[in-house]
């Protein structure tokens, strides 16, 4: 697509923090977003900040606003949502910093002047905002990682998974991970599965590229790859109920294939990501 092809991104942050997507990446989520050509006009996050906790906490304080502005270093404008406190019957004090209206009506405003919207949420709350937006002429594809509105996917025109996404999460216990690469850790999904061999392929998104439409990896063009994997190097627990369930996802180290030159084998394969933990509302 031509730089005439106009984005906007919108980022419930709170939501994404709290649902596997803890240290996004708003870098690599720039990139992503623009992976076809187009013109991000709008980079919208939605941050919380509690300002009565910043007035005792000078480290939460400086932690905060440095933060806010690496965000804004990569080209967002951060739209902060102070936290709110309330004290029920009983006692109990509950903080929320909720965006969802601010995030709906901004994109519905801005999208007027927008080709393609990315939202950046789980929430079934923005099911009659997606409607809206279609209704408008936008295409509206959602990316999410943990705990997402089945109702919402199905809704949208494309669904992201984010844990899928290169480098758009950390890896923690890898810091220099250089994600694709011999000795690195990716993360995907099993594509086979021969039980009675013990042994089947792993698929995962080698980088970030505008064909992330073609996943048959044996396609010219497709930015996907796929990593012979043994029984013998899955994690305990994961057996072909769990591998043969397209939506759960693998963390695993990439490793030379001692099959295939040039090819890939997967070790210490573990699962991060089950579809259990998927509402459906």
């Amino acid at each position: 697509m031509s730089g005439f092809h106009k984005v906007g991104v919108f980022v419930d942050a709170e939501n994404i923090k709290i649902n596997g997507g803890y240290q996004l990446r708003y870098d690599v989520l720039r990139r992503f977003a623009a992976r076809d050509g187009g013109a991000l006009l709008r980079l919208n996050t939605y941050l919380a900040y509690d300002p009565e906790r910043a007035e005792h906490d000078p480290e939460y304080a400086r932690k905060a606003r440095s933060y806010q502005q690496m965000v804004r270093d990569y080209g967002w404008k951060v739209i902060e949502k102070q936290v709110r406190r309330y004290t029920d019957e009983d006692g109990n004090v509950t903080t929320k910093a909720n965006a969802d209206l601010d995030m709906a009506v901004d994109a519905m405003l801005q999208a007027e002047n927008l080709d393609t919207v990315l939202l950046v949420t789980g929430d079934g709350d923005f099911l009659q905002v997606v409607s809206a937006l279609q209704n408008r002429g936008c295409r509206v594809e959602l990316l999410a990682f943990r705990n997402v509105s089945r109702e919402l996917q199905r809704r949208v025109d494309a669904y992201h998974n984010g844990f899928l996404v290169p480098d758009l999460l950390p890896v923690s216990y890898e810091p220099r991970n250089d994600w694709g690469q011999a000795g690195a850790v990716v993360r995907g999904v099993c594509i086979k599965w021969f039980p009675d061999k013990g042994y089947g392929f792993l698929r995962f998104m080698k980088r970030i590229d505008p064909n992330i439409w073609i996943t048959d990896t044996r396609e010219p063009g497709s930015p996907y790859e796929s990593v012979f994997c043994h029984a013998n190097e899955l994690a305990e627990g994961i057996g072909p109920d769990q591998l043969l369930n397209r939506e759960n996802i693998f963390e695993f180290y990439l490793r030379e294939s001692d099959r295939d030159e040039g090819g890939f084998a997967a070790s210490n394969v573990r699962q991060i990501h089950t579809t259990g933990r998927t509402s459906w509302t």
